[in-house]
């Protein structure tokens, strides 16, 4: 009876390595830990004789500059490193932290980040899609939109332990994620709007929303317009901030991109509307014994010259919706109102673009590509008002040539 002989480690140094069957390979690495005890780490590697012995290579130069690979690491670990690394505006890393606490560090945060494959994170966005998670997960069903910001999220994660050498290479990159149809935006007709603007008028909320409809600002950029930045006798208003809410509380903030900072012309109906306002608001402000509106004071502001809370208007909006039966929209339709308008007078994309304040024309197009009406028959007519002329020149020339015989 024979005993099949455990073949020992071929030893390169302070390591060694073995195929435990064909194409795997077993590597060992000798070293001495933090309180001066020698240990050995062992790890998996598939591939030829020669890639397991580069492999056996890098592992021996990284443990000489202390930056081996952890096998134990968790990628709730690697979430603590990449968050302290975030560099986002706070309302954006309100909302990643709160992706991270609901979602991803109940479903992947306990597992090992070597263990994370491409099919393991296919699971995890079926599981967000059909509510299915941990006890201590949110087991609501998640649109494919909010799962694509997740994957986001895993993707910077797991590139943080990509780049640290936890991992060789990052599966988010082999990961199908559900995708992501592109709903139909909230768009107001102009009877729609007539009506909107009809039912509003003397309540507070009516001239933000003129203006919004009129321009196509933000909702933060509305509110974050001063004096110093309407020019009434040029009829225009300049977008340089834009107010944005937080759990800390609310702060003034410059646009996102060099575009984001733009001067608009104003129709002069909505001149002549914010003429009326800035008077009431003066009188109001001497009525409180407030004084003067300075210049940098806000467009669109709180009795005591404070900034109006965000939230607090979309929710009056809302509010609005109901009790005169406005257009059930968002507060964000006064926006797309505004872009469909543009659109449909047959204003070019660029123009549009530097409208809206996007940081590309491509953004604009990939937003508003369904309002965008063909125009094939029109280039057509370009090259016959070029060419045409000419072509029909030489195909008349064989007529002529007969007659002349």
């Amino acid at each position: 009876m024979s005993t099949k002989r455990k073949l020992r480690h071929r030893d390169y140094g302070d390591g060694g390595l073995r195929e435990r069957a064909p194409g795997t390979w077993e590597l060992v690495l000798r070293t001495i830990d933090s309180d001066g005890r020698r240990t050995r780490k062992f790890y998996t590697f598939k591939g030829s004789a020669v890639d397991a012995r580069q492999k056996l290579a890098e592992l021996q130069r990284q443990a000489k500059v202390g930056q081996l690979p952890d096998e134990r690491m968790l990628f709730g670990t690697i979430l603590d490193r990449w968050e302290k690394t975030l560099d986002v505006s706070p309302k954006t890393k309100e909302r990643y932290l709160e992706l991270v606490r609901l979602y991803i560090r109940p479903h992947l945060g306990a597992l090992k980040v070597r263990t994370i494959t491409a099919s393991r994170l296919e699971q995890f966005y079926g599981d967000l899609r059909d509510g299915r998670g941990p006890q201590n997960a949110d087991a609501s069903k998640l649109s494919p939109r909010t799962i694509g910001h997740i994957h986001r999220l895993v993707v910077q994660g797991l590139g943080l332990a990509e780049r640290d050498k936890a991992i060789e290479a990052s599966p988010a990159r082999h990961a199908k994620r559900p995708k992501i149809e592109k709903t139909e935006i909230e768009i107001l007709t102009e009877d729609q709007v007539r009506s909107v603007l009809t039912k509003l008028s003397g309540r507070s909320v009516y001239l933000l929303a003129l203006i919004g409809l009129a321009t196509g600002m933000r909702r933060g950029e509305l509110l974050a317009l001063r004096w110093k930045n309407v020019d009434l006798a040029a009829g225009s208003v300049k977008v340089e901030q834009s107010l944005e809410q937080t759990k800390a509380g609310l702060r003034f903030k410059a646009p996102k991109t060099r575009y984001g900072r733009r001067t608009i012309t104003l129709p002069s109906s909505a001149t002549t509307e914010l003429r009326k306002h800035r008077a009431k608001q003066a009188e109001q402000r001497l009525a409180l014994g407030l004084g003067k509106p300075a210049d940098d004071a806000l467009v669109f502001q709180r009795p005591d010259g404070e900034p109006l809370v965000p939230n607090s208007v979309t929710t009056e909006w809302r509010r609005l919706v109901t009790t005169l039966k406005l257009p059930k929209v968002s507060l964000h339709a006064w926006r797309h109102t505004h872009a469909s308008q543009l659109i449909a007078s047959g204003m070019d994309v660029l123009t549009i673009s530097r409208r809206l304040g996007h940081g590309s024309p491509s953004i604009t197009l990939d937003v508003y590509s369904h309002l965008f009406k063909p125009t094939d028959s029109a280039a057509a007519a370009v090259f016959e008002s070029a060419f045409g002329q000419h072509l029909a020149e030489r195909n008349d020339e064989p007529n002529r040539s007969k007659v002349e015989t």
